[in-house]
């Protein structure tokens, strides 16, 4: 903990009872509350290049989702405990033990889609949202970035299959995904104590099996979720901003800028010069995006 620590000064620990169990958080600064929440395969740290700065304006907090990190994976069939509604439950659980009734979220890929479902589920605890690198729903765009598509279609396959093959080598699984998904195709951007970190946290069965319910939800319990709040016209009612990368969504902006204002009055977006991961590929752009949307 104390190596990651470093990538977070002066930020306090938590660890905090929720739904899933325990939530391992991070908090500084002060002001209006501000979230952050990660993607696959990796935990609060791919938040050190942004949350730093923002803290010199907002309480800044950042987690680990349930089943990543050093928050408690809990056991999972079908992806039940991995429902996006669950994980926004232990969203709403941590900052109300912080102290924050209402807040601005700020998710990245997985987050951004818990972040999405706290969203529609709970509208009035959220000031702001910020969605990083996800479309309304990924198989409208999954052309843009196949390898991506294959990799959820892979780990949302029924257990134990998914997990049995990750296991084989979980690092080299990981440095796949994370080299493919970025603009230039390397691990360079990340730097080696943002990957120890995701490594140590990916190389358990235990959350190698949590990935994958992760992705079974997202298949099934939190696709229908979705289908069901578009059939009753549900609408995101907080001002929302949709940050993409240009490599992520090639020439797709367009479309997605328009999928996305199906859901919501007040929707603006803004493309930055980054693969999947923006916040670690393009930190300067995706905090001048994120500061006067977050003021």
């Amino acid at each position: 903990m104390s190596e990651s620590a470093d990538l977070f000064p002066g930020f306090a620990s938590h660890w905090i009872d929720a739904p899933a169990g325990k939530i391992f958080a991070r908090s500084h600064g002060a002001g209006p509350a501000v979230l952050l929440l990660h993607g696959f395969g990796q935990t609060h740290v791919a938040w050190r290049k942004v949350a730093p700065k923002l803290a010199e304006r907002f309480t800044v907090v950042v987690m680990d989702l349930r089943g990543y990190g050093w928050s408690a994976a809990p056991e999972s069939e079908k992806g039940e405990a991995y429902a996006k509604r669950e994980m926004a439950g232990d969203v709403v659980r941590v900052m109300e033990a912080l102290g924050h009734v209402q807040f601005a979220l700020v998710g990245h890929d997985r987050g951004a889609r818990v972040g999405f479902r706290l969203a529609l589920d709970h509208p009035g605890r959220l000031t702001r949202l910020a969605l990083i690198n996800i479309a309304p729903v990924d198989d409208n765009f999954g052309a843009s970035d196949l390898w991506r598509v294959g990799r959820a279609r892979f780990l949302s396959m029924d257990a134990p299959q998914p997990e049995e093959l990750v296991a084989l080598d979980p690092a080299d699984f990981l440095n796949d995904a994370l080299k493919d998904s970025s603009k230039d195709k390397s691990l360079d951007v990340f730097g080696p104590q943002a990957l120890a970190a995701y490594h140590a946290a990916f190389n358990d069965p235990t959350r190698i099996h949590a990935f994958c319910e992760d992705y079974r939800a997202g298949a099934t319990i939190d696709k229908e979720a979705l289908a069901a709040d578009k059939a009753a016209d549900k609408k995101l009612l907080v001002p929302t901003l949709i940050l993409y990368g240009e490599t992520t969504f090639p020439s797709l902006g367009g479309a997605l800028r328009g999928a996305w204002k199906e859901w919501g009055d007040d929707v603006t977006s803004v493309a930055i010069d980054s693969g999947l991961y923006a916040m670690e590929e393009a930190p300067e752009a995706t905090l001048r995006a994120l500061d006067p949307f977050l003021r």
